[in-house]
């Protein structure tokens, strides 16, 4: 997906979230294990977003167990680099054609 694409997915990730009560605090956290594309908090938790966007397959399967150890170390780092003792979960917003769904608190076995 090229960037210009991943940006839409976003934005509209964005706006989905915080119609329903989400202050996003921090887009694109870069670090040298991954990238958290959106931060979130949301009654007192603080939520990791990963957004995926397919036309013509099932997005969360993108989110491989490779993709989560990437993910939750990045995590790790946001959190030390940001000095941050908070609740929190790592969700995937998935965007489909004509759908968003929020899936709270994934986990890879």
């Amino acid at each position: 997906m090229s960037r210009a694409v991943g940006n839409i997915a976003e934005d509209k990730a964005c706006k989905f979230l915080q119609k329903r009560g989400f202050e996003i605090i921090d887009r694109n956290f870069y670090s040298k294990f991954g990238e958290i594309d959106i931060v979130a908090v949301k009654n007192r938790v603080l939520h990791f977003i990963e957004v995926k966007s397919g036309k013509n397959f099932e997005p969360i399967y993108a989110i491989t167990p490779k993709k989560m150890d990437k993910i939750i170390k990045t995590v790790n780092y946001y959190l030390l680099k940001k000095r941050i003792d908070f609740d929190y979960c790592i969700d995937a917003l998935i965007i489909k054609k004509n759908s968003i769904e929020l899936v709270e608190n994934i986990t890879i076995l």
